[in-house]
C-alpha cells in the first residue's frame, strides 16, 4: 500500500504539472534550495509536516486536500472538486446523521492499519501504472511519472472506471431526499446562533469515481455505499473568515433595526477598516510575514498632489481598425458587450512582493520575486489584437508592474512578440497566495449572496475588494497599509486578466471589436463556445448585443 509521504510526492508532481511550475519554482515558494526539493522529491529526504504547511500555501490548498492524494489535489487547485474543512472531520450528531438516506462511516486522514480485505482479483486486472492526475490506469510515463497525455485522455479513464464492468460489482446511487433541507438566509433577523451544520446532502455523481472506495479520499464523511457526499457552500474557503463577514452584516442589520439602506451605508462607510481586519484575520498563521509600511521607493510616488507616479499599469483602450473601417463603408457586424465579473476580486491572485523592494540591475527576470520594472518593451505587430501594454503611445523606457512584466513574457513565449529589455528591477521576494484566503472567502460570500439575493451583502463585498485595491497607495483612508506597489500590480493584473480574455476570444476564432477598462470586452462570435455565463468569478455576463455599421 502506497505510504502518505509517497503519496505527497505524487500529489506535488501533478500540481507542478499542472501549474506549470518547476523545482526551481517550488523551492522559491518554500524558502528552499532546487537540490533540497529533489532529495525530498526523489526520496533521499523526508517532507517534514512544516513542509507540507508550506506546499499547501504555495499551491493556495488546505493542508488536508494536500495529503488527500493528486487526483483530489488537482481538482480542488482547479475548483473541480469541492475542498475540504477541518469541520468535515468531526463526527456529525445523530439528528444531522439520521437525514442521510444512507448510513456513513468516518475515514482516517491515515489508511486504517491492517488494511480492510478487498476481494480477490487476477493479476491481468491489476494496471502496471496509474496517472498521478486521475488515478485510473495508464500507459504512458512523463519524467518518470505514470500520466495521461491529455485531459481528454484523463475524462475517458475516469468515465471507464465510473461505468460498471461484469468483473465489478455495480454500485447503485442513492436516491435523493425528496425535500432537501433549504439553505439558510444570510440575514436572518437575530444574530447566528451555534446550531450543529446540517448533514450535507449527496450528490449526484461528483467526480472521478465517484463511488469507489479509494483510499487517499482522505477524512471526509463518504456514505458506506453510494458516491461521495457534497460539503457545505463554506467548503471552497475558510469557515471561519466567511462567518466574520456575514457575521459583519449581521451585527450591522441588528444596529439598525432591520433598515436595509441604513445598512448598506454603514457597511460600504466601514468597507476599508474591514477589509484590512478580514485580511489580517486571514493572515493568522501564513508562511510570509510581509511589510505593511516599507519605504516608498521614488518611482512609486507622485510627483503633485493630484498627479500621477511613473507607473504604467496598461490600462486598455483599444478597438479593431479593421471592423470599424469595415463598419464605416457600410458593412454590418452583431457585436456582443461582455463584462466580466468582480474584476479587482480576480486581480487578488497576483504575485506580490512581500517584503521592501531592493535594486536589481542584472536584467533578469527572478520568477520567485515580485516589484516594478524599468523595460523597453519590443513592437507589437498584429493589428487585430490589442497590445498588452494598454494604449501607449511613447516609445522608449518605462516602468512596468511584476503584472505587465509576466504578461509581455507570457506573450514572448507565445511568439507574439520579443520579450521586453530589462534595465533595472525594483523587487523582493514574492508570492502569489498572499491574499488568497481573503479572496476565496470574498468570492464564496459573493456566490451565495448572488445566489439568494442578497443584494446588502453583494455591494459590501464589491465596495471592501473594490476600495482595498484602491486605498493600499498613498490615500489616507487607509491607515493600516501604505503599499503603492501592491496596489499598482493589482490594478495592472486586472488589466492583463481582461486582455488574456481577449486572446482566448482571439485564439478561438471569434473577433475583438473592442477591449476597455477593467471589465468590458467586446466580440463577434459565438462567445458561449469560449465562456461560460454566469455572475462567477470564472464566469462572464452579457450587458448588450447591438449592431456595428450598416447602412442607415
Amino acid at each position: 500500500m502506497m505510504g502518505v509521504e509517497e503519496l505527497l510526492r505524487l500529489t506535488v508532481v501533478a500540481l507542478m504539472s499542472r501549474s506549470g511550475e518547476r523545482q526551481n519554482d517550488l523551492a522559491g515558494g518554500l524558502g528552499l534550495s532546487q537540490a533540497q526539493v529533489s532529495r525530498k522529491q526523489a526520496g533521499r529526504q523526508h517532507w517534514s509536516l512544516e513542509d507540507v504547511d508550506g506546499l499547501a500555501a504555495h499551491f493556495g490548498l488546505h493542508y488536508l486536500d494536500l495529503l488527500a492524494g493528486p487526483t483530489h489535489a488537482v481538482g480542488v487547485l482547479h475548483g473541480s472538486i469541492p475542498a475540504l474543512r477541518p469541520a468535515d472531520l468531526t463526527t456529525p450528531t445523530p439528528p444531522a446523521a439520521a437525514q442521510l438516506p444512507f448510513p456513513a462511516v468516518q475515514l482516517p486522514v491515515q489508511p486504517p492499519q491492517p488494511p480492510a480485505p478487498r476481494p480477490p482479483v487476477q493479476p491481468a486486472d491489476v494496471p502496471a501504472l496509474r496517472c498521478v492526475l486521475c488515478g485510473q490506469p495508464c500507459g504512458e510515463e512523463v519524467d518518470g511519472y505514470a500520466q495521461h497525455l491529455s485531459a481528454e485522455e484523463c475524462a475517458a479513464a475516469v468515465a471507464a472506471a465510473a461505468s460498471p464492468t461484469p468483473t465489478t460489482p455495480a454500485v447503485v446511487s442513492p436516491p435523493a431526499p425528496a425535500a432537501p433541507a433549504p439553505v439558510p438566509s444570510q440575514l436572518p433577523a437575530a444574530p447566528p446562533t451555534a446550531e450543529p451544520e446540517a448533514a450535507p446532502e449527496p450528490a449526484a455523481g461528483t467526480g472521478a469515481g465517484a463511488g469507489a472506495a479509494v483510499p487517499e479520499a482522505g477524512s471526509v464523511l463518504v456514505p458506506a455505499a453510494g458516491p461521495a457526499v457534497v460539503r457545505g457552500p463554506r467548503a471552497y474557503a475558510s469557515g471561519s473568515l466567511i462567518d466574520q463577514i456575514t457575521g459583519r452584516v449581521h451585527e450591522v442589520l441588528q444596529e439598525c433595526s432591520g433598515d436595509l439602506e441604513g445598512a448598506q451605508a454603514v457597511l460600504l462607510k466601514s468597507a476599508i477598516p474591514d477589509v484590512m481586519t478580514f485580511f489580517k484575520a486571514s493572515r493568522v498563521g501564513g508562511r510570509y510575514e510581509h511589510s505593511e509600511f516599507p519605504p516608498t521607493a521614488d518611482v512609486l510616488k507622485k510627483r503633485t498632489q493630484k498627479g500621477a507616479d511613473e507607473i504604467w499599469e496598461g490600462r486598455p483602450k483599444w478597438r479593431n481598425p479593421h471592423i470599424f473601417k469595415a463598419a464605416k463603408q457600410g458593412e454590418a457586424f452583431e457585436v456582443t458587450a461582455l463584462d466580466m465579473n468582480a474584476a479587482y476580486l480576480s486581480a487578488f491572485k497576483c504575485w506580490l512582493p512581500i517584503g521592501q523592494l531592493r535594486e536589481d540591475t542584472s536584467g533578469v527576470h527572478d520568477r520567485k520575486k515580485a516589484g516594478v520594472h524599468l523595460i523597453t518593451p519590443a513592437s507589437w505587430e498584429h493589428t487585430d489584437l490589442p497590445n498588452p501594454l494598454g494604449n501607449r503611445m511613447e516609445p522608449g523606457e518605462l516602468w512596468v508592474t511584476e503584472s505587465t512584466l509576466r504578461l509581455l513574457l507570457d506573450c514572448a513565449r507565445d511568439n507574439l512578440t520579443d520579450a521586453p529589455t530589462i534595465h533595472r528591477s525594483l523587487v523582493s521576494g514574492g508570492t502569489e497566495v498572499l491574499l488568497e484566503k481573503l479572496r476565496r472567502a470574498l468570492a464564496e460570500v459573493r456566490k451565495n449572496a448572488l445566489a439568494e439575493g442578497d443584494e446588502l451583502t453583494v455591494n459590501y463585498v464589491k465596495s471592501m475588494y473594490s476600495k482595498l485595491v484602491s486605498t493600499l497607495g498613498e490615500s489616507t483612508a487607509n491607515r493600516d497599509m501604505r503599499r503603492p506597489d501592491w496596489m499598482h500590480i493589482m490594478r495592472a493584473k486586472a488589466f492583463a486578466n481582461l486582455w488574456m480574455k481577449a486572446n482566448k476570444i482571439h485564439k478561438a476564432g471569434l473577433q475583438v471589436v473592442e477591449i476597455s477598462g477593467t471589465d468590458e470586452l467586446h466580440v463577434i462570435g459565438d462567445w458561449r463556445q469560449v465562456f461560460t455565463e454566469g455572475r462567477d468569478l470564472n464566469q462572464v455576463k452579457e450587458k448588450q448585443t447591438y449592431t456595428l455599421g450598416g447602412k442607415d
